[in-house]
């Protein structure tokens, strides 16, 4: 499920941000992109994410905006005032521009790693875990517009089963009237007792009152785990697949032109249902 959060303070002199974007995935996939400094929060990080979201991919990005007047890196005086030496000794130019030259040298300049403090550290987790809280509100209020717009998609479903329920009694009679026409254009004698057997055998080779309760029990199944406070997108999943079943058992039964009207509209509404499954959790 898509969720994103984004959380801003300042400490001392630095202004930092951190962004979570999160989209639906089988398993947790985390990608973190932090400054070298906050690195060894990353094991700390994890556990809040453990903690308090459920699988998907996360892409957690950590800024650091220094306003302050310190800086991390510093001349080596000592390294560029041996290439000032040595860039003498080729070329008596002017020194200005021999410094020009020796400060794009390797090693000329260095950086001071600076030391994190407890309360830094305190002040990140504390901003990391109010961005965690506005991702999982981001996914709930996501997570409602999919349940309208499941329930929408399940009324239809629902109602075009009663479609079904309604023009089978009609596609059994037509399908008698079929089998008797094709006879009486034999122009031959047949044991009315073995035709009679015969039509039972075919008409329930092509009965769908089966696949019918088993459509409505998965529809109301739907609701009922959809219902429920726990992520269930898998389980949602697999009784969408089970809804498709019966569908497509109830289109190969069919042999009449109109209940595959309604069975290619059944898939249609299931096929949407599908798409938006994949932003489950």
């Amino acid at each position: 499920m898509t969720g994103f959060g984004k959380g801003e303070t300042q400490f001392q002199h630095k202004k930092i941000t951190i962004e979570l974007r999160t989209l639906n995935s089988k398993n947790i996939d985390l990608n973190f992109r932090t400054p070298h400094c906050y690195r060894e929060l990353e094991p700390l990080l994890r556990n809040q994410i453990n903690r308090k979201l459920i699988r998907g991919k996360i892409d957690v990005s950590v800024f650091v905006d220094n306003s302050g007047t310190e800086s991390a890196t510093i001349l080596n005086k000592q390294v560029i005032q041996a290439y000032l030496q040595q860039l003498k000794e080729i070329h008596s130019g002017d020194t200005t521009e021999l410094l020009k030259m020796a400060v794009r040298l390797p090693d000329a300049l260095k950086t001071e790693k600076e030391a994190l403090n407890d309360a830094e550290k305190e002040t990140v987790l504390e901003l990391f875990s109010t961005t965690l809280d506005k991702v999982n509100q981001h996914r709930k209020d996501e997570g409602k517009a999919l349940m309208v717009d499941f329930n929408k998609r399940l009324a239809n479903l629902s109602q075009l089963l009663e479609d079904v329920i309604e023009i089978d009694p009609e596609r059994k009679i037509k399908v008698t009237e079929k089998l008797h026409n094709a006879l009486e254009q034999l122009a031959i004698n047949v044991d009315q007792n073995r035709l009679e057997q015969e039509l039972i055998y075919y008409l329930e080779k092509y009965d769908i009152t089966e696949e019918k309760v088993r459509l409505a029990n998965h529809i109301d199944y739907f609701k009922e785990i959809m219902a429920q406070d726990q992520a269930n997108g898998k389980k949602l999943g697999f009784i969408a697949q089970e809804m498709g079943r019966e569908i497509n058992t109830i289109g190969s039964k069919a042999n009449h032109a109109g209940l595959q009207k309604i069975v290619v509209q059944m898939k249609d509404e299931l096929e949407k249902i599908k798409e938006q499954l994949l932003n489950v959790l």
